[in-house]
């Protein structure tokens, strides 16, 4: 069973010149590449790291942050990536609980680093940033080496941490053999082909920047580089590179398709589409289609935790549907009450979806969070706390989180569907609907909007009704928004609508009522 670095120095045999990355005007082949990683690995070593230490590092997505990446694959460190956005207090908890022994920041985290007592109290090395105080990245990759693998498959690689709603992130540690399985995984089931190249954009804190970065290494493919997404920056990336394919979050499509630069001619060499992190509505599906043309559109459903529970590799033949398990994968639906992985719920009934946890990309518990092991690791499954059904082909629909479920009138309400539906209408750009407290009903179906013109609620009422689309499940309550609040890498937070954390598109009168 391989290690990530010895998978890596296996690309290198087989294209040692074949561009490996691009940052700027920074352009490496994958044998030049080698020879900094493994300066950087040495450097690592210099600086103290012994094989098993944390490394936490808060860093844009540059040519810098990649090479990092794999030099701990090849040190024997674990390299724990976390928000560039973090604020001191975030940093000093990280620190703290991965017992990181070294620090690696970059311009966008200068600010938050210099003032977290724990990341003043660690090695650091700035990276991009000359008006840091700090050791430069420059100084340890200096010395070009081949790189000399010293972890195994069973190694810990990475740790990454889940996103805290409403208590503290938890860390999620990696081996290599569960990364290196996700990365094969994710290269079949999207048919990458030698030489690909992908956008870099996704944030290597997160699951899908990881695993793009990994699975171009397997088929000698190019990672793009883009640091902070901007739409004229990815279209011109995409457009001056040939850019074949695309893994990202709806909301980035969908900005990049509202933007007034977009024409289909600009994306043209863009064959293989994918997303994942949340739904897509029908109307972007839709969209999206019409406007790259794609050989294949693929949404994948998963985690931190394990990274594919399911693949769909025709999205927009059934909009919404997550399709069938992973390659490395088995899942069911239980019922929404139900504590055991047999209580399965029937065909068609919402229930949450739990996944396997014998699967080769499956983690293997939380770090240090035994609580968080009791509530979602039970006889050998994955809980999610997502919620979902199969449908009459065996094809799962995820309709959001179970703690999301809006309850109205004792009938649950999927947020999910009735998003999917407001979607088609023409006039609206985006929308979130989310549960809000009824004295009569328990909770108010309520859908928040960012309209593209002038539309009434009526009109949006209207358009439920004839879409077929269940009385009980229509919003009985329109907010008009500027913008729908999503996380860093375009997650909808729910959370913030439903504690009034919103811009109103007019604060006098942004809220329209739908009487039943």
């Amino acid at each position: 069973m391989l290690d990530l670095g010895r998978s890596f120095l296996a690309s290198v045999a087989r294209t040692p010149d074949a561009t490996g990355i691009i940052d700027g005007e920074t352009s490496l082949t994958y044998a030049d590449w080698a020879g900094q990683i493994g300066g950087v690995a040495c450097g690592l070593r210099e600086m103290g790291l012994r094989p098993g230490d944390h490394l936490l590092t808060a860093m844009q997505n540059t040519l810098e942050a990649a090479t990092l990446h794999w030099a701990c694959q090849f040190a024997h460190v674990t390299i724990t990536p976390v928000n560039f956005r973090a604020k001191p207090d975030e940093l000093d908890f990280f620190i703290e609980n991965a017992e990181a022994r070294a620090i690696v920041y970059d311009a966008a985290s200068r600010e938050a680093v210099e003032g977290s007592a724990r990341a003043l109290a660690l090695p650091r090395i700035a990276a991009c940033d000359p008006l840091a105080s700090d050791a430069m990245f420059e100084q340890i990759a200096a010395a070009h080496v081949d790189p000399v693998p010293l972890a195994s498959a069973d190694s810990w690689s990475l740790m990454l941490y889940t996103s805290g709603t409403t208590a503290r992130p938890k860390g999620v540690p990696r081996r290599h053999h569960a990364e290196r399985a996700a990365a094969i995984a994710h290269v079949a089931q999207n048919l990458y082909r030698s030489g690909e190249s992908t956008l870099g954009v996704m944030p290597l804190y997160h699951t899908m920047g990881v695993r793009s970065l990994l699975a171009m290494s397997l088929v000698g493919g190019c990672f793009a580089c883009l640091p902070r997404f901007s739409v004229e920056g990815a279209l011109a990336l995409i457009e001056d590179e040939g850019i074949t394919s695309l893994y990202l979050v709806p909301t980035l499509y969908h900005d990049i398709l509202d933007h007034p630069d977009f024409v289909p001619e600009r994306v043209r060499g863009v064959r293989r589409l994918g997303y994942a992190g949340a739904p897509m509505t029908e109307g972007l599906t839709r969209t999206l289609v019409k406007a790259f043309e794609p050989d294949l559109f693929v949404n994948h459903y998963g985690s931190s935790e394990i990274y594919t529970f399911t693949v769909d590799q025709n999205a927009a033949a059934k909009p919404g549907s997550a399709g069938k398990a992973g390659l490395n994968q088995m899942i069911r639906v239980i019922r929404l009450d139900g504590a055991e992985p047999d209580d399965l719920a029937p065909q068609g009934e919402e229930g949450q979806i739990i996944a396997l946890l014998a699967g080769d990309e499956a983690f293997e518990g939380y770090w240090r969070r035994p609580e968080a092991d009791e509530k979602s690791l039970r006889d050998g499954w994955y809980f999610t706390g997502d919620s979902g059904y199969f449908d009459a082909d065996g094809d799962l629909f995820v309709t959001g989180r179970v703690d999301d479920m809006i309850i109205t009138g004792g009938e649950n309400v999927s947020p999910v569907e009735v998003e999917s539906c407001l979607s088609l209408h023409p006039a609206v750009s985006e929308v979130a609907v989310v549960g809000l407290p009824d004295e009569r009903w328990g909770k108010i179906v309520t859908a928040f909007v960012r309209r593209d013109e002038e539309i009434e609620a009526d009109t949006l009422d209207a358009h439920c009704r004839a879409s077929g689309l269940a009385n009980f499940k229509r919003p009985r309550r329109y907010v008009f928004v500027q913008d729908i609040p999503k996380s860093p890498v375009g997650k909808l937070l729910r959370r913030k609508l439903i504690a009034g954390e919103y811009v109103p598109e007019n604060p006098d009168n942004q809220t329209e009522e739908i009487a039943s």
